[in-house]
């Protein structure tokens, strides 16, 4: 049974492993990730060497190699104790790989290494991970539609992303959002998602109001408690009775407040919760994308019983299971489900 167990295991996921290794950045990277070994231990590639071993073999590491490696294996079992999917696991093993590849081939010969940090940023330059495409219940938002659907039907609770395709947390949070959007997703919760890399002023800006409409720093008497802090170009800071629409989203694109991906809940238009918090200085207070998190601190089931009794009266039939729930989705805001 201990052998069978691991067989089995490996049988299911073939297919997986079929998929990794049909997209070219998988090979090539993990290539990139052995390059060194290669080099060190495949004859002829090691013939000619330098080596600082006693016996002078190119073909074996020295006890400097040999250190560089154990310390390159403690630095990745530290950084995947917070890993949650398979692609996160994977990503930090080629990182590090490659840095401590780095480091080895100018330790070796410093044109070897000018040679190997070449490939790498050549890599980096034309090869991108691939990008989730999967099933999802998810609609996607422009700069232009995210106010408007906020603002249509209030009843509708919505849990929306704010993304960047070149965010590695964002792109390994992708399959558990989707997954998610399956589970939950009904006439009365709904999934959505922005991308603040594409819109960028979506992340910064207040929610656009419609033509000919009031502002909301309109109508208030100056020093009352309702009066809001005026900013320039005519937005106002949300307080006590303010229109949803004059909230700002506030999320930071750049990679050191490590503010991507971040998950807003909106009941009734308007913000109540996001994940993860912002502390003072504007960085994300550290917070693990999981599953289970996602669910216990959004409450979800209670979100979507909550949802489903209230659009029953709306609703003429049956609701279909979330799961089966789909349509195909562009990016201007229709949901998409791929088989």
């Amino acid at each position: 049974m201990a052998v069978l167990a691991p067989l089995l295991a490996l049988l299911y996921s073939v297919p997986g492993l079929c998929r990794w290794l049909a997209r070219p950045y998988y090979p090539l990277s993990a290539l990139l990730a052995t390059a060194f070994l290669l080099v060190r231990k495949v004859p002829p590639l090691c013939q000619g060497l330098p080596s600082q071993r006693e016996d002078g073999n190119p073909c074996d590491f020295d006890w400097r190699e040999v250190e560089i490696l154990m310390f390159l294996s403690a630095i990745v079992m530290m950084k995947n104790r917070r890993s949650i999917t398979v692609e996160q696991h994977i990503g930090n093993i080629f990182m590090f790989s490659k840095v401590a590849n780095a480091i080895l081939f100018f330790r070796l010969d410093i044109r070897m290494g000018l040679l190997y940090l070449t490939l790498c940023i050549v890599f980096l330059m034309t090869c991108k991970p691939p990008l989730y495409m999967g099933p999802e219940y998810i609609k996607y938002f422009s700069d232009k539609t995210i106010d408007e659907e906020l603002e249509r039907d209030k009843r509708v609770t919505w849990i929306v992303e704010f993304f960047a395709n070149w965010s590695s947390e964002c792109q390994s949070f992708a399959p558990i959002f989707a997954d998610l959007s399956l589970k939950y997703n009904c006439s009365g919760l709904h999934f959505g998602k922005v991308d603040v890399g594409r819109y960028t002023d979506v992340s910064t800006r207040s929610g656009g109001r419609r033509p000919g409409q009031q502002s909301p720093c309109q109508g208030r008497v100056p020093g009352s408690p309702l009066a809001p802090l005026q900013l320039p170009g005519g937005h106002c800071w949300p307080t006590v009775g303010l229109s949803p629409s004059c909230h700002r989203y506030k999320v930071s694109t750049s990679p050191l407040t490590k503010q991507l991906p971040t998950l807003i809940l909106f009941q009734g238009g308007t913000e109540t919760m996001r994940r993860p918090q912002i502390d003072k200085k504007g960085r994300a207070v550290s917070w693990t994308f999981s599953e289970e998190n996602v669910i216990r601190e959004f409450n979800l089931n209670e979100l979507y019983q909550k949802a489903k009794k209230q659009s029953k009266p709306r609703e003429e039939g049956p609701e279909e299971p979330p799961g089966l729930q789909a349509a195909a989705g562009h990016p201007d805001g229709e949901p998409k489900k791929d088989k």
